[in-house]
């Protein structure tokens, strides 16, 4: 999770957006829109929460491997919740 001020506030913006897509997508289902242009909003929304998504991982990334590992058991166990975000991130 973003902890800096900055970092929140640009997270929230996107999930705002997001928001904003996905009630856009709620409108044109309601009015019968033709099927590529709904389509091209899903793929807008899936590259939104893409996007989001990479932003908090980097920030966790970053997060968990600025501070100092105490020891090497430490540092593995960190490597392995990032492989583990990462498959999950993936599938």
């Amino acid at each position: 999770m973003p902890h800096s001020p900055q970092e929140k506030k640009r997270v929230l913006a996107r999930v705002r957006r997001i928001r904003g897509q996905t009630d856009a997508l709620e409108r044109a289902l309601n009015e019968g829109v033709e099927c590529a242009a709904v389509l091209q909003q899903i793929a807008a929304i899936r590259g939104a929460v893409n996007g989001l998504m990479s932003e908090v991982m980097e920030a966790h990334i970053r997060e968990e491997f600025s501070q100092a590992a105490d020891s090497p058991n430490v540092r593995e166990r960190q490597v392995n919740e990032m492989v583990l975000l990462v498959r999950s991130y993936l599938k």
